[in-house]
């Protein structure tokens, strides 16, 4: 009987029975194992996972008969059990007969506690999946027999590998499909020991299941006699799973702990290492130094914390510290960095580019970050690597991210908590993607900002007034170019210094290499914020005439330049009027299809929600305008 290769697969052999004394013992000092089951679309996970609780006797008598009922109401099994309906407990869920969510169940058995994550299947939902599997010990990975490999199981298999799950139990299921047949188990078994072979899994375990009808999951099936190996549940007992721990004591600062006068502390849990009273900490951004004076759970103070403790730590003396700090070992000390390679797996609709800046939450900390460069997609049935311009749904890939200020870190493969992050999405506060940090750039270490002796009030001093950045957004034809040369002529007539960048203007030179793709346009105004806030430094008045359609890149210029030095005038001409006008031809162009990116025909115009001036050239002259801009400048001087 053909098998799948094992990857240092411990050989397997049956638990000995337990005495009573032995049992009551063993649920004292019980281990616990996470894992989550994954797969395509309606490989039956659910349907597992709801035989694995009710024949490991975790499924009450009431709880059996809603069962019975919910079956005949929602089951798709003509009023057969449900095992499903156990776990998909959402209104959509029944209705569609699918997983949305992370459904997670908790059960025990004589030799093990386990915390299961039913994953969901769906492409859309892959977010979720990942979720499930940041904490997963196993990944039991279905297969429906009938089917094979899908995109979908090679996906979860891929992301397993990444998110750092090391065992997997390829549970090929509905077998009674296939009239249990051998080798359709075997090829399928073959097959997936192929695709895996360059993912980082420990162990691969091949079982044949029909969870419907409870073939292998806990008993072994008579339907099986050619299979030799141990049931799901055997398999998930007797695993072990133990894993070189990090040593360094790591302690993110979840909350400063301050109820009055007489006591401060800083609450949070020790994802790695140990921490004893008296040890010496350090405050990594600061590098302030103090000794644990106690260490105070809910249940009374301790001597030593261990990993996953969720502790408070009073310190001999006051350092300046609070959420969003890493404490270490002062003897350990831990890296910092605002550079770094990553894999990212993103997870919306909207597209990931390259120069938008996003949040960053890493551990308890957060910055802006910034994607500086795609170096590659990765193609998840064939691990191939691809050029690419931007992140789509469910894209898997290599890049590099800059961000505003040094965080502490590691690598994803030495520290999960310290390497591995999520980005959101600065306004809808939707998490977009899931990230792991491969390693730090050498850059980040080997560029530093230069001290210069003269500084930007000294040339505003020279100047003789405040440099600042006056920010012209519209659709094209609005007239941003028209208002930003009359003021400019205004300003230099007063003997000011001043500058304007106009949009055709830079594409003539500094952002020659870009075209007009959302991608192109996000990189377009991060360069151009970059030499706005520049010349302002210089003290000079900065006027910048450009579309820059998307609220996301002029919230990033409003926060390079400073919102004090900032101003923006949003100039509302209706879309009508400016195809009316249509200066250069360009409306015309994009409605005969020769320009396909044309902002305000097909391509997406985010109007400003709160600018500092809002001005309609149909209604108002351009003297009205002017006096309006003389008065935002006096206001900000």
């Amino acid at each position: 009987m053909p098998k799948i290769k094992p990857r240092n697969n411990p050989p397997f052999s049956a638990p000995e029975p337990l005495s009573l004394a032995e049992f009551l013992e063993r649920q004292r000092n019980q281990d616990l194992l996470r894992f989550i089951t994954c797969g395509s679309v309606d490989d039956g996970k659910s349907t597992l996972i709801g035989r694995l609780l009710l024949e490991s006797g975790q499924i009450t008598d009431d709880q059996l008969e809603r069962l019975r009922t919910d079956s005949k109401r929602h089951g798709t099994l003509a009023g057969e059990l449900d095992f499903a309906l156990l776990v998909d407990g959402l209104i959509a869920e029944r209705e569609q007969g699918i997983t949305i969510d992370v459904a997670y169940r908790y059960f025990t058995t004589p030799r093990r506690k386990f915390i299961v994550a039913d994953t969901p299947g769906h492409e859309q939902y892959t977010r979720n999946m990942i979720t499930g599997a940041s904490t997963a010990d196993v990944a039991v990975l279905l297969v429906d027999a009938s089917q094979g490999l899908q995109t979908q199981t090679r996906r979860h298999a891929y992301l397993a590998s990444l998110i750092g799950v090391r065992h997997i139990v390829l549970a090929i299921n509905k077998m009674d499909l296939v009239n249990y047949d051998a080798q359709t188990f075997a090829k399928i078994a073959a097959a997936f020991e192929t695709a895996s072979e360059s993912l980082a899994f420990t162990s691969v375990t091949a079982i044949p299941l029909s969870a419907l009808h409870g073939d292998n999951v806990t008993q072994r099936s008579a339907q099986t006699p050619w299979y030799q190996g141990p049931t799901l549940l055997a398999y998930l007992e007797t695993l072990d799973v133990s894993i070189p721990t990090d040593p360094r004591p790591v302690f993110p600062v979840q909350w400063v702990n301050h109820p009055d006068s007489n006591f401060r502390g800083f609450s949070g849990s020790l994802t790695s290492g140990r921490l004893a009273t008296g040890d010496e900490v350090r405050v990594t951004a600061s590098g302030q130094t103090a000794n644990i004076a106690r260490i105070v759970t809910a249940d009374g103070d301790l001597q030593e914390a261990g990993s996953e403790a969720a502790v408070t730590l009073v310190l001999d003396r006051d350092i300046d510290a609070s959420r969003g700090d890493i404490l270490s070992s002062t003897e350990q000390p831990l890296d910092m960095t605002d550079q770094f390679e990553a894999t990212l797996v993103w997870m919306h609709d909207e597209p990931g580019l390259i120069g938008r800046v996003y949040e960053m939450k890493l551990a308890t900390q957060w910055a802006g970050a910034s994607i500086t460069n795609l170096k590659y997609r990765i193609d998840v049935n064939t691990q191939a690597h691809e050029s690419c311009r931007a992140l789509g749904l469910n894209d898997i890939a290599v890049a590099t991210l800059a961000l505003t200020k040094p965080l502490v870190f590691d690598t994803y493969a030495r520290s999960r908590a310290l390497g591995g992050f999520i980005l959101i999405d600065k306004y809808s506060r939707i998490t977009v993607a899931a990230g792991m940090i491969r390693h730090n750039l050498r850059r980040a270490q080997n560029v530093h900002r230069q001290a210069l002796s003269i500084g930007r009030e000294h040339r505003e001093r020279l100047n003789g007034h405040r440099g600042r950045v006056i920010w012209f957004t519209g659709l094209s034809g609005s007239g941003k170019s028209t208002l930003a040369n009359a003021l400019e002529k205004e300003l230099h007539a007063q003997g000011m210094r001043t500058y304007v960048l106009d949009g055709d203007n830079v594409r003539q030179g500094l952002n020659k290499d870009l075209g007009f793709t959302d991608a192109d346009r996000v990189e377009n105004i991060r360069r151009v914020a970059e030499v706005a806030k520049l010349m302002m430094d210089a003290g000079l008045i900065v006027m910048t005439a450009f579309i820059s359609p998307f609220r996301a890149e002029r919230e990033m210029a409003r926060e390079l330049i400073g919102a004090e030095h900032f101003i923006e005038v949003f100039v509302d001409t209706p879309l009508e009027v400016c195809e009316q006008r249509d200066p250069k031809g360009l409306y015309k162009k994009a409605r005969t299809g020769l320009i396909p990116n044309m902002t305000g025909i097909s391509s997406p115009y985010e109007a400003p929600m709160e600018p500092d001036l809002t001005v309609d050239t149909t209604t108002m002259s351009p003297e009205d305008v002017l006096k309006l801009m003389r008065g935002l400048l006096v206001e900000h001087a």
